[in-house]
């Protein structure tokens, strides 16, 4: 589904990722892991249509979408939830979510049936909804990131950095809800610094460390790879 091919980002003359080339097949859970600076969070926003990519290339089923402004990204099937989440502080949980289909016609019947559908996976926006998106909690938060990407029914879902900053249960939670859409065939990409989590969810992992790809393989492997293990998961 996604090919990134020899992709250079640049801040100014800082080289943010260096070549870097991954792909992701439909219905796989890739992760990538990596320290803080690897440029995680920068590929993503490349893949998202949010920074302008200085070379390589961006392909979505077999399209070079590269040069596509992000809305017409989102229109293709790509939909992100961002690092630091950046819900519409101001707006009601309901009002975020409908934001989240705001390229589907307001008409659509299928708009309340996926509203429902986020609802059932995150029970606490059901009771939040009328609440402004500013007053939640940060894991609440980050449940209504993604339930607001999922609103616009990517065949590409985004994930970065979903664990930062929240207390361990709330972490379990937002890890089995990545689980159970992986069982629903969901394609997604994943940046996670919870680098043990992340291997256990993903099929495919890749490595970056300062702007290049230095490992890359079968999401287990990798868990077991005492290199890796002792770079990001810590020798125990």
């Amino acid at each position: 589904m996604l090919q990134i091919k020899n992709l250079v980002m640049r801040y100014g003359a800082i080289e943010a990722l260096k070549g870097v080339s991954l792909s992701v097949g439909v219905g796989e859970v890739v992760t990538l892991i990596g320290g803080n600076g690897a440029g995680k969070s920068t590929l993503m926003k490349a893949v998202s249509g949010l920074e302008p990519v200085f070379a390589g290339r961006v392909e979505l089923n077999g399209r070079d979408i590269t040069g596509l402004p992000a809305h017409k990204r989102v229109a293709m099937g790509v939909s992100q939830s961002p690092e630091g989440r950046q819900v519409f502080a101001d707006q009601s949980v309901l009002d975020n979510l409908l934001l989240g289909a705001y390229l589907r016609q307001s008409s659509d019947p299928a708009i309340e049936v996926d509203i429902q559908a986020q609802f059932e996976t995150f029970p606490r926006l059901r009771e939040r909804q009328n609440q402004l998106a500013g007053t939640l909690s940060g894991g609440e938060q980050q449940m209504l990131a993604i339930g607001r990407a999922l609103m616009a029914r990517p065949s590409l879902l985004l994930l970065d950095e979903p664990s930062l900053g929240l207390a361990p249960l709330i972490v379990k939670e937002i890890f089995a809800v990545i689980r159970a859409l992986r069982q629903q065939g969901v394609t997604i990409l994943l940046v996670e610094q919870m680098a043990n989590q992340a291997l256990k969810v993903a099929d495919r992992a890749y490595v970056l460390k300062t702007g290049e790809i230095i490992s890359s393989g079968d999401a287990r492997a990798l868990l077991d790879d005492s290199a890796v293990r002792e770079a990001y998961l810590g020798k125990h």
